[in-house]
């Protein structure tokens, strides 16, 4: 997959375009994803994803507080390799680029600078000023400049359709059973291994203090997870707190610390990457030490028991 920043200079072979924030790369994203393949197959021509960076509502709405995001750009990047695109174009999302109305949109982007000849939408896509650029209204521009035009139906799984707003808000309560069936693939979260208090050790259960590599990304709820880690090539079993750490601490810091079955390793300053399997229980504060490494000795084998059934709640 080539990476193009900007639209300069810009070389495709018939080009098949779809245009989202692509949040997530969530299943309804990937139906749209496998839509526009298989348009870009029929049609002798390469498939291309447009995508912004920032967020469009960093820049509409600049006094609120910056959007969580459920991808980074570098996983987003990853994911959308992985699903054997042709071209992922990001468009720096400006001021000056929120102003132009579909139609503008169309012609200065899609038209005089990329040149396509299909642009697949999903079900209820809206792009330009004011989010007038429904399908509808694409349907008179696909005919004044003779490229085709097709929407991608709902994509629904479990009798719900999926959306990037259903997954941060399950996100939100911790419902990584639905995060995950929702993107098709765990949701992950990476970051470097940084200095922490120790008392994980002391307590029979080191860990490893997780620094996220991007503020706005979204953690699930605070509590405890079965988790697989990534360090290096390898992928362990293990899992994490997010939380204040009610029963050691009063600083009231949110912290990720990640305990890694049978593992030994100094990995201090590594980078890591957590798959999220299941939510054990939210975060607790327990009366003392004591009666915290009695409770993560119960999680750690529900965790375990957990990894062997290959469940996820």
């Amino acid at each position: 997959m080539k990476v193009h920043y900007g639209v300069e200079n810009i070389e495709i072979n018939r080009p098949v375009v779809t245009i989202g924030s692509f949040d997530g790369v969530h299943l309804g994203h990937l139906s749209v994803i496998e839509h526009l393949k298989e348009k870009a197959r029929q049609m002798g021509g390469e498939s291309v994803i447009i995508s912004f960076e920032p967020h469009p509502r960093e820049v509409l709405y600049p006094m609120e507080k910056k959007p969580g995001i459920l991808t980074t750009l570098s996983e987003k990047i990853s994911i959308l390799e992985r699903c054997g695109i042709d071209h992922l174009i990001i468009l720096a999302f400006t001021r000056e680029l929120s102003e132009l109305s579909y139609a503008e949109f169309v012609k200065q982007i899609l038209i005089d600078r990329i040149g396509i000849k299909a642009l697949v939408v999903g079900y209820d896509h809206r792009f330009g000023k004011d989010r007038t650029g429904n399908f509808e209204n694409l349907q008179h521009l696909s005919q004044k400049y003779h490229f085709l035009l097709e929407q991608e139906k709902v994509f629904v799984t479990e009798h719900v359709n999926v959306s990037s707003t259903k997954i941060r808000n399950a996100l939100a309560i911790g419902d990584i059973r639905q995060v995950n069936l929702f993107l098709g693939y765990p949701y992950s979260v990476t970051g470097e291994v940084i200095e922490g208090h120790r008392l994980g050790r002391k307590l029979g259960f080191p860990t490893a203090n997780l620094q996220v590599d991007n503020e706005r990304k979204l953690l699930p709820a605070n509590g405890v997870y079965v988790v697989r880690v990534k360090v290096g090539e390898e992928v362990y079993s293990g899992m994490l707190n997010i939380g204040i750490r009610p029963t050691v601490s009063n600083d009231g810091k949110t912290s990720l610390e990640v305990h890694l079955f049978d593992f030994a390793r100094d990995i201090y300053r590594q980078t890591l990457t957590v798959d999220f399997v299941a939510r054990l229980r939210g975060e607790q504060k327990f009366d003392g030490v004591d009666e915290l490494k009695e409770q993560l000795e119960r999680d750690r084998e529900e965790a375990v028991r957990l990894l062997k059934e290959g469940h996820s709640r």
